[in-house]
């Protein structure tokens, strides 16, 4: 796989993996429409690497927080706000983990790699998004997350398991569903990738380890990891101003016209 492939893909995980459209529907239509095989585990891994260090130092105060929340709890604190939004994202997690180990042992992950697909959940998910944008109450904010708000947008990020749906969009979704406001429910869609991401990493690393043998070069490893931290740096930057004053018809309406697309692809 040369450089400029490489380089194209880590731009494209970049700046999908938090904008409501769907990175893994982006990396694996346009690896089935060019005809290129699925990138390996070390470039997979690499290239989400850069999107975590991105979304870490995008956020990186309510990080400190969630640090400090850590320590609190370990000290048997509990009832600090850090240590319990550290635990709602916990509860935020523990599903789509499950879910993401049984769907990968399972053989079920692999049978949802299809434009159609792809081409049904970007139009089906892109219009719950922007029907919960439409009729959300919009005045929740982040501080009033509770346990059953965490534990339904938990479940609500197993359905991104299936490419074409969108991790952020439909946690972003449900966020809104809740009566939260289009920048909490955001920034809870964010916070909640920084454990997820870490989840999904870990355990392609034991994929790395027991079962892809091709090893990338540093350079062409390093070289996807900055243009994904990058990409995804600016994504984030644009998306948090963005929303503040915009909604996510725009976004919407682009997964609409993709999954059309797809759909004319596979059935043409």
């Amino acid at each position: 796989m040369g450089f400029f492939y490489i380089s194209f893909l880590a731009l494209i995980q970049g700046i999908t993996e938090f904008l409501p459209i769907s990175s893994s529907g982006h990396l694996v239509a346009i690896s089935q429409i060019l005809g290129e095989p699925n990138h390996n585990l070390n470039l997979d891994i690499s290239i989400h690497f850069g999107s975590l260090l991105a979304v870490i130092l995008y956020f990186r105060k309510d990080v400190l927080s969630l640090i400090s929340g850590l320590f609190s709890i370990i000290k048997l604190e509990t009832d600090s706000t850090n240590a319990k939004f550290f635990l709602l994202l916990i509860i935020a997690t523990i599903p789509v983990t499950i879910a993401g180990f049984f769907a990968k042992f399972t053989g079920l992950s692999t049978n949802f790699r299809s434009i159609e697909v792809i081409g049904f959940t970007m139009i089906i998910f892109g219009l719950i998004l922007l029907f919960a944008d439409k009729k959300g109450r919009k005045n929740r904010y982040q501080d009033s997350w509770s346990y059953k708000d965490a534990l339904i947008m938990g479940f609500l990020q197993c359905l991104a398991l299936v490419p074409g749906t969108s991790r952020s969009g439909i946690t972003i979704t449900g966020g809104l569903a809740l009566g939260f406001s289009r920048e909490s429910s955001t920034r809870l869609s964010m916070l909640m990738s920084i454990p997820t991401i870490l989840a999904s990493g870990i355990l392609l690393t034991f994929d790395l380890a027991y079962f892809d043998k091709e090893v990338y070069s540093i350079t062409r490893l390093a070289l996807a990891t900055s243009l994904s931290f990058l990409s995804a740096l600016l994504a984030l930057s644009v998306l948090i101003r963005y929303i503040k004053y915009k909604n996510f018809t725009p976004f919407v309406a682009y997964r609409v016209l993709f999954g059309v697309f797809l759909l004319y692809l596979a059935y043409m």
